[in-house]
């Protein structure tokens, strides 16, 4: 199930962009892209034809302002078509696949990523750093005390540490319930390796700018002392991508909240 996620988001669990780079694209074969209604949505057409799954499943999308952009990214294809330049394209078929009839399971798997959520382990030195971490990811952590019911444990350096089981039900329960909240939900997680960093997006306590930086306070704590590494920025920008894919899905099906602290 997590293969099925980590492809949506860009980057396949093994050989992501070698594999790629080696697979041939597939020339566009359509000229006319539009956006149509059906029955649960909006189907996406190509010349007048409903796009469908690779098993064969048609693709409905349940909100015209997401049915919209999805038909944008085929439209934006060039003579051939790249999956990488359509995430979500890439989300809408994982959902149709393989969490439309499976969302109590694709939420269980979810909500595993909470038992060793990354903002429970902490450093301890340098200051400066230990005063970042603490300034992105304790905000969150209050949150889900108070909001959800939800107090954890923290923990310096990476020894795993056992989560209270009444926590980890309260964040559980908080998750949403439909097939395309979960989706996005699990290609936040993935992307930014915090099942709570996800749930606070989808309940307005951050939104998606404050996440996306509180999951690189590290990384980010090291290109201030080190300098930039040209690839994994190339790489992070691609992951930045899908990440705002994933938030689009989920702001369509799942219109904003209240801010919380």
């Amino acid at each position: 199930m997590r293969e099925l996620f980590e492809e949506a988001a860009g980057h396949p669990p093994r050989e992501s962009s070698r594999a790629s780079a080696r697979t041939p694209l597939r020339k566009r074969f359509y000229k006319e892209v539009g956006a149509a209604e059906a029955e649960g949505g909006f189907a996406i057409t190509l010349d007048g034809k409903p796009i469908r799954t690779p098993s064969g499943r048609q693709v409905v999308i349940p909100a015209r302002a997401l049915a919209d952009a999805v038909a944008a990214e085929w439209a934006a294809q060039g003579e051939a078509i790249d999956p990488v330049t359509m995430p979500l394209t890439r989300i809408a078929n994982s959902v149709v696949e393989g969490v439309v009839d499976r969302v109590a399971l694709v939420t269980d798997d979810l909500a595993k990523y909470i038992e060793t959520d990354l903002l429970f382990y902490r450093a301890g030195h340098p200051e400066g750093l230990v005063a970042c971490e603490a300034a992105h990811w304790d905000p969150v952590l209050f949150w889900a005390a108070e909001a959800l019911g939800a107090h954890f444990i923290l923990s310096e350096g990476v020894m795993h540490v056992k989560q209270p089981d009444e926590a980890l039900r309260a964040a559980r329960a908080a998750l949403p319930g439909d097939a395309w909240s979960v989706a996005a939900l699990h290609v936040v997680t993935t992307l930014t390796g915090s099942a709570l960093l996800a749930l606070a997006l989808a309940h307005g306590a951050r939104d998606a700018g404050q996440v996306w930086a509180a999951a690189h306070v590290d990384e980010d704590w090291n290109i201030d002392q080190w300098g930039v590494d040209e690839e994994a920025v190339a790489r992070r920008a691609t992951r930045l991508r899908d990440f705002e894919a994933a938030v689009a899905v989920l702001t369509a099906v799942n219109p904003p909240r209240t801010k919380g602290p």
